[in-house]
């Protein structure tokens, strides 16, 4: 991250600290951290926090398990504000939701399918459709992948919208199961969409 000697904490040496799911681009909750909270997060890797009800600092997780290994820490524009770009583990809020936001508040629902298959691969889910595919292998899945493109095709000349819909549900999975067979985080394919938003074709992005 950006040197802490740029962050420009406020008058109560705190400075507000969005979480956010790396893989889905969800916001997760707000908080705040001082320079210390800040510190022991870059150098532990998880996310620390100052809470404002207790005048302490605290680790996300430390009693619920509920942690937040912290990938990538940014400042906004101003530098007086931070984003922790997180992998979290369980829900993120103490109500027990997975955000502190409403479920549909901006959530993105193929980052949200991308998350879902990461759990499948990691949890081994018995009798998971998506682990018997990961574990068929990167060159079955780009079969499938090639399979659900050609069906997207031929509906789009010849079923109507439902039709062209569902293939094209269908291509959009096996695509994150090839992203995941690969250990490509989807986030990198957000972050090209991104990149190439708004952009002339074969213009440089600046």
């Amino acid at each position: 991250m950006t040197g802490l000697s740029e962050v420009r904490f406020g008058p109560d040496g705190l400075v507000p600290v969005v979480a956010q799911e790396s893989r889905s681009g969800d916001v997760l909750m707000l908080a705040y951290a001082d320079r210390d909270a800040l510190e022991r997060t870059a150098a532990s890797g998880m996310a620390h926090y100052h809470s404002r009800s207790r005048g302490a600092l605290w680790q996300k997780g430390a009693t619920s398990g509920h942690v937040q290994r912290v990938l990538e820490i940014r400042l906004d524009c101003d530098r007086d504000a931070v984003l922790y770009r997180v992998e979290q583990t369980g829900p993120a809020c103490h109500t027990g939701s997975r955000s502190c936001f409403a479920e549909d508040g901006g959530g993105h629902i193929l980052g949200r399918l991308a998350s879902t298959i990461a759990r499948r691969a990691s949890d081994r889910t018995a009798g998971s459709y998506t682990v018997t595919l990961l574990d068929a292998g990167v060159p079955r899945i780009s079969q499938k992948v090639g399979e659900e493109a050609v069906e997207v095709v031929v509906a789009a000349n010849t079923a109507a919208d439902e039709g062209l819909v569902a293939e094209s549900a269908d291509l959009l999975y096996h695509l994150l199961v090839l992203l995941q067979a690969r250990d490509v985080a989807a986030d990198r394919v957000w972050r090209e969409l991104e990149r190439r938003e708004g952009t002339k074709p074969g213009s440089v992005p600046q």
